[in-house]
């Protein structure tokens, strides 16, 4: 395999006129599509697509994690969506967890059997076949193409590849071994070594057949909890049988004539919201497009929206959230007055979270229909439990929770954690009393780099006229704090020039530059799919809306966009 990543070929946009699905694995994308042409939605292609990662793509996401969704409904233009996020056992409170003697300062290893929370994407994709399906497919029909791939098998691709050997590596310096249904003699399958997986292959066929109790009861509650136990945790067949999807109504916010909807909390959606915020408040056109202005005035905005989201962004069962504040545009104009032009800020506290392996894919279909819709099992492999027979391993979302008392993502019994999976939707800025206009699909996956990267490939869209694929393309900046060092820093990505690198050093920012090879994947990986090129600006804005579909996906993946 080429270890250094190069990315020396050009991609053009995907255009089509009836469907398209944009994923990180060109198999599952072509599934998708095999969906929407059998008749089902953008929402029954969504499952399929999401089924099918968890086959291709186990060292990112599968049944094992969680899962959210946005739809956006064509007929009525109403955005609604699922929150497919697993809560902590109900025995699991931070009593409990100082009783075996951790602490803030030394809580459970992020691969501990204390840190799987009940996985809520199984639920996720049955209720958004169910709520938004076409209802001419049954689950069991949207299912059944990743449940063949898994009996069959399939050759691995190679980034994918790159991460599951990063990823089995990782969990064995543990002194863990990962279960064998995730290898292959032993060890991780090399790109373009076919890889099956029989056991993941039953327990879809189980979900397609009997929906969310052929996970959350049974055989395969029992495994999950069986192995949990068996490792020290406390989860309970009654903690997975109680768990249930939540149906959420997104938030949003406008900027320049376009309106960004983002899952609400306990998802991180609201920090690329206030993102967005105060960088309504700088001329970022003018700036130029990765200039050092444009960096610095990007970076000292995400370094003050983290800090409010870690400040305010809890489980709003367990919290109250400030939320109509927080997205006033007056407070992120106030917010944006902390930015100098010259120098960088001080005293800015940073956020607590790690871990960036999710998976984002997004479909739109010939009705006009949207799913925006993202799965994660968290850092990799998860806790890399793999309940027996199940053929998947479980996350380890359950790390990002703080042992802090008092904090508002403090540990508790049967609460969410602060989830930094995020899918997201464009519409134009229509008032509330009229039809929002759909104008994309997009995301991209990576922890504390998702809510950056969805305002970074929505600028270079909007402020720089980008087309799907050449935004997803372009270089990124990721800000990045390290609690060793109590440094923020900013990472750039090669093809960001040396000068703007220097620059940022100059006024005061730690600058890591450039970043290549594998080590890109920081930098997350998006799939964005728009209705018409209303971010050409060549094009007449007063002309009716366009309804060819313009798609892309991320170089930084195996993916693929693909349409009809």
């Amino acid at each position: 395999m080429d270890t250094d990543l190069s990315f020396c070929s050009r991609r053009s946009p995907v255009v089509c006129l009836h469907g398209c699905a944009a994923s990180s694995q060109p198999i599952a994308s072509s599934l998708g599509l095999d969906i929407l042409k059998r008749g089902g939605n953008a929402a029954d292609a969504a499952v399929a697509i999401a089924a099918a990662l968890a086959v291709t793509e186990p060292c990112s996401t599968g049944p094992g994690g969680d899962a959210f969704c946005l739809f956006y409904n064509g007929e009525t233009g109403e955005i609604t969506g699922i929150n497919g996020s697993g809560r902590l056992p109900r025995a699991q409170t931070l009593d409990f967890l100082e009783g075996r003697g951790y602490t803030a300062g030394a809580p459970p290893s992020p691969s501990d059997a204390l840190n799987v929370t009940v996985p809520g994407a199984p639920a996720c994709w049955c209720d958004t076949v169910q709520l938004f399906g076409s209802h001419k497919l049954s689950l069991q029909e949207v299912l059944s193409g990743a449940s063949e791939l898994a009996e069959v098998g399939f050759p691995v691709a190679e980034v994918t590849a790159h991460h599951w050997a990063k990823w089995v590596a990782a969990l064995r310096d543990d002194g863990k071994e990962l279960g064998g249904d995730l290898l292959i003699d032993g060890h991780a399958p090399k790109c373009g070594q076919v890889f099956r997986n029989p056991n993941l292959a039953q327990t879809l066929k189980e979900l397609g057949e009997h929906g969310k109790p052929a996970f959350y009861q049974g055989r395969v509650a029992q495994a999950i909890v069986n192995i949990i136990i068996q490792n020290g945790g406390v989860m309970t067949l009654d903690d997975l049988s109680s768990h249930d999807s939540e149906v959420i109504t997104p938030i949003s916010t406008e900027y320049k004539g376009v309106r960004l909807w983002e899952p609400p909390p306990n998802s991180q959606g609201l920090a690329a919201l206030l993102l967005l915020n105060i960088l309504d408040n700088f001329p970022l056109k003018a700036a130029g497009h990765n200039s050092s202005d444009y960096i610095h005035v990007l970076v000292e905005a995400v370094r003050l929206a983290q800090t409010d989201a870690v400040r305010y962004l809890g489980d709003p069962d367990h919290v109250t959230i400030p939320l109509e504040t927080l997205l006033d545009k007056s407070y992120s104009h106030q917010r944006a007055q902390r930015i100098r032009m010259d120098r960088v800020m001080e005293e800015v506290e940073p956020g607590l979270m790690t871990g960036s392996d999710t998976v984002y894919f997004c479909v739109i279909d010939s009705q006009g229909n949207a799913c925006s819709f993202v799965n994660s099992t968290y850092m990799g492999f998860g806790s890399g439990l793999v309940p027996k027979d199940c053929g998947f391993s479980l996350q380890n979302r359950g790390a990002s929770f703080s042992l802090h008392r008092g904090h508002v993502n403090c540990v508790a019994g049967w609460k969410r954690p602060f989830h930094t999976i995020i899918p997201a939707l464009l519409t134009d800025s229509a008032t509330t009393s009229e039809k929002p206009v759909l104008l994309a699909a997009l995301g991209v996956m990576g922890a504390l780099m998702q809510p950056q990267g969805h305002v970074q490939v929505l600028l270079n869209m909007l402020e720089f006229g980008m087309n799907p694929q050449q935004a997803l393309d372009a270089p990124r900046v990721y800000v990045q704090y390290d609690h060793t060092t109590e440094q923020w820093s900013v990472n750039l990505e090669e093809g960001v020039g040396q000068e703007v690198a220097e620059e940022l050093r100059r006024r005061g920012h730690k600058v890591n530059w450039p970043i290549t090879g594998h080590k890109r994947s920081q930098f997350g990986r998006g799939q964005i799919i728009t209705v018409g090129d209303w971010w050409n600006p060549s094009v007449n804005q007063t002309d009716p809306p366009s309804r060819v579909l313009w798609a892309g996906s991320d170089p930084r993946a195996d993916g693929c966009a693909i349409g009809y």
